[in-house]
């Protein structure tokens, strides 16, 4: 099908839930890709942070053939090595005692949320499920992810949406200690609010979070979705802020291309879910593991994260002094750019007329580039980046 035909049976048969840019993409290599006229695209998006190891990575693509060709799919009633070695791996990476495997990262809060209330309801018994979330946070399009999102926006049109949930505003730790009471069991935050704008929380906070639940037998749930695996230069963004959560969930690049979501939880939590209590058919599905342990090689290997750090500091150096460019935050290869003249999705699709794919979070240009992009292949889109800001 030529484009025409590849986006009119777009509108007559998928249910118009997104607002797509105007190219259909076929092919990948590297950090770049390529649309069904063979035109390339430098990818500063890399499918909203997913594809961690750029496109068509010859371990990764080798791993998951393997796995497709000897078993794809199993359930789990039956144990199975691939998972099995994965998980081992990610907990001991994550300092982390158990793992659950889902196929996404609304299933891994949705997971988290249910692990902490059975934790308060097997200590302290019923009317102890409130959790207490971020005001600009996001953490899922369940219903119940939704709930826990501290966007007004979203808590649209899906009446009713599930109770237990309350927010207060990032940094106001005075807040937080004013809304904790006896039926409060977690508290859930992102180290680097994403959807929210790449609004960082500072160190100083976060600490003081980690202290209050501790003094109130309150669990830590951090939500690494988007900042884990590597994304912030750390495995995990928690580290560069000395502390450590009870539960913290993770999808999104973890997998480099294919589903896959994971809750993990500290030993004190380890023996809460038990059989029949949570599940899923395709959780930990081999093919996705096989390619998950690819990453898992590659985030651990000698130098490869600071090399993230390093992209990640080059790129923003090199975007502050661009024109049209307010100020620019986030951390390793999670960048937001604030504008000083006109929108995000505007600069975002000059970009794609030059050749550049970009994403947006509410007002900023957002950079989620995959973690193996090279120094060339930077270069080449901060260039087309800049063109596209000086238009404005």
């Amino acid at each position: 099908m030529d484009f025409d035909e590849i986006k009119l049976a777009e509108s007559g048969y998928l249910m118009q839930t997104y607002s797509r840019f105007n190219v259909a993409v076929e092919s990948g290599k590297g950090s770049v890709v390529f649309d069904n006229n063979g035109k390339p695209y430098i990818d500063f998006g890399s499918g909203i942070g997913v594809n961690s190891l750029g496109y068509s990575d010859p371990e990764w693509v080798e791993a998951v053939k393997n796995q497709a060709e000897k078993l794809a799919h199993i359930s789990n009633l039956y144990y199975n090595e691939v998972q099995i070695s994965f998980a081992a791996r990610l907990c001991k990476m994550a300092g982390m005692a158990r793992v659950f495997l889902g196929n996404s990262g609304a299933e891994a809060n949705e997971c988290a949320i249910k692990l902490a209330r059975k934790y308060s309801f097997d200590k302290y018994g019923a009317g102890r499920p409130a959790i207490i979330s971020l005001r600009n946070s996001f953490h899922g399009r369940t219903v119940t992810t939704l709930s826990a999102t501290g966007q007004d926006v979203f808590h649209q049109y899906f009446f009713p949406f599930t109770e237990g949930f309350e927010f207060v505003d990032a940094g106001d730790i005075e807040g937080l200690k004013s809304i904790i009471n006896s039926q409060t069991c977690a508290v859930m935050l992102e180290c680097i609010q994403g959807e929210g704008g790449v609004v960082p929380l500072e160190p100083e906070y976060v600490q003081k979070v980690r202290e209050l639940c501790d003094q109130n037998d309150l669990l830590l749930i951090i939500d690494e979705v988007q900042t884990g695996a590597g994304r912030t230069g750390k495995f995990l963004a928690f580290e560069h802020y000395g502390i450590k959560p009870d539960i913290v969930t993770m999808a999104k690049g973890l997998g480099g291309g294919l589903p896959i979501g994971a809750c993990l939880c500290n030993e004190k939590l380890s023996g809460v879910l038990t059989s029949g209590t949570h599940g899923s058919t395709f959780g930990g599905n081999p093919v996705a593991c096989a390619g998950a342990n690819v990453v898992l090689n590659r985030l651990s290997s000698e130098g490869f994260l600071d090399g993230v750090a390093k992209k990640g500091e080059y790129i923003r150096s090199r975007v502050k002094s661009m024109q049209n460019v307010k100020s620019v935050r986030g951390m390793g290869l999670m960048i937001g750019i604030e504008l000083v003249n006109g929108e995000a999705k505007g600069i975002a699709a000059k970009c794609l007329q030059k050749g550049l794919l970009v994403l947006t979070a509410k007002t900023l240009v957002r950079l989620l580039p995959p973690l193996t992009i090279t120094f060339d292949e930077i270069d080449k889109g901060l260039e087309i980046l800049g063109s596209a800001l000086k238009e404005g």
